[in-house]
Order: structure tokens, then C-alpha cells, then sequence
């Protein structure tokens, strides 16, 4: 019949015209096409992130929040406290934490300027000095050990095993954080990278303040 004929040959051409030879997968899908380059379709909402990390840093805060308080309670009315003398190595850890801190924000800086090169060298070093920090944590217990004080000598005692090992385990988080950023693939993951590195920033700042605070209560309580 003519009227078939002519739909037949206008659907021809159509499928002709598109130069694909079939029909194009819808915008977003998880086929071919435009939708796959990048992945970026496919990225959920990147804010949740930064939404979960400030809701950690709360809960973080609330953790140390009753410690603290104990602290300050007991320092100024308890008759069994025995002020402890910091082992000096505090200090330089301290330095160490605050030059990765800024590693980590020239770091990106570099990304946003899109100088990878540059962002990568100083992502490195953030992520060593992180470990530096670590370490000399470790050799400030050792001193401690070494002179005879333990987790169970005195109260003072107690509350700084307690703040530095407990800040250590959030830092240990952050260091698992600065080389997820360094060794993921981001094309394929559900966070880009721009948000994992802002993510981290938060964190790692968070227990950069966290540990001068720490530090500080532990200097002037203890």
C-alpha cells in the first residue's frame, strides 16, 4: 500500500541520518556513549561527602568532649594529682603536624590550578610528615615507659596515654585517607577527586586544631 511504503521509507532515512545504526542509549545510562567518558554522569551528589565528614568531626569532637572535661574536674580538685612533665618530642611533633597541614594546602592549591605534578610531590609529603608525626608519638610513649610512668601510674598519666593514643588512632584514619587519595582511580569511583582532596583537607585541619588543643590543655592541666 502506498501509505505503508512511504513511512517505511522516511524511517529508513532516519536511521541512515544518525550514522549509528540503531537507537541511541538514553543520557545518563550506564551503556556507550557520552555517559560512560569520565563517569561523571554517574557521580552521585558530591556534597554528602563533605556532609559526612563534618558530621565525623563532630562526633569526633563529642568523643573527646567527657575526657576533657574530666580532665579539667579532676586537675583542679583532685588531691592524688601528680603533674606530669611532657616529654619534649611534643613540641616537634607538633611542628611536623603543622608543616604537613600546610603541605596539604599548597597541595590544593596545585589541583585547583591544575598542576598535578606539583599537587602529587606535595601530597606526598603531607602523607610522610603524617607518619613522622606517628612516629614520634611513638618515641614520646617510649620516653615515658622508659622513665616508669604508665597508663596506670597517676591520673596525669592516665589522661595523656589516653588523648595522645586516641588522636593517634583519628590521625592513622587521616594517613588512610591521604593515600586513598593518592593511589585511587578516580575516573571509576563514585567521589572525584577535587572532593576527596577537599574532604581530606577538612579532616586532616580538624586533627591538626584538635591536637593543639590537646596539647595545650596537657601543658597547662598537667
Amino acid at each position: 500500500m502506498p501509505g505503508i511504503g512511504t513511512k517505511d521509507s522516511e524511517l529508513i532515512v532516519i536511521d541512515h541520518g544518525r550514522g549509528d545504526g540503531g537507537t541511541e542509549p538514553p543520557s545518563g545510562s550506564g551503556g556507550g556513549g557520552d555517559g560512560d567518558k569520565g563517569g561523571r554522569r554517574r557521580k552521585p551528589p558530591q556534597s554528602r561527602y563533605s556532609t559526612g565528614i563534618k558530621l565525623g568531626m563532630i562526633s569526633i569532637s563529642m568523643f573527646f568532649l567527657v575526657p576533657c572535661a574530666a580532665f579539667i574536674v579532676l586537675e583542679h580538685t583532685s588531691k592524688a594529682w601528680v603533674p606530669l612533665r611532657l616529654p619534649k618530642i611534643l613540641w616537634f611533633n607538633t611542628v611536623i603536624l603543622l608543616a604537613s597541614s600546610y603541605a596539604l594546602e599548597k597541595a590544593r592549591r596545585k589541583l585547583l590550578a591544575a598542576d598535578l605534578p606539583e599537587f602529587r610531590a606535595l601530597w606526598r609529603a603531607t602523607t610522610i610528615l603524617g607518619v613522622l608525626f606517628l612516629t614520634g608519638q611513638i618515641v614520646a610513649w617510649l620516653q615515658l615507659v622508659r622513665s616508669g610512668l604508665y597508663i596506670a601510674s597517676n591520673q596525669a598519666t592516665s589522661f595523656f596515654y589516653i588523648f595522645t593514643v586516641a588522636h593517634a588512632i583519628h590521625l592513622l584514619g587521616g594517613i588512610a585517607a591521604l593515600l586513598y587519595v593518592a593511589l585511587h582511580d578516580f575516573d571509576k569511583g563514585q567521589i572525584s577527586l577535587q572532593t576527596a582532596v577537599r574532604v581530606t583537607g577538612y579532616y586532616w585541619h580538624f586533627l591538626d586544631g584538635l591536637w593543639i588543643f590537646l596539647l595545650l590543655l596537657l601543658y597547662f592541666g598537667g
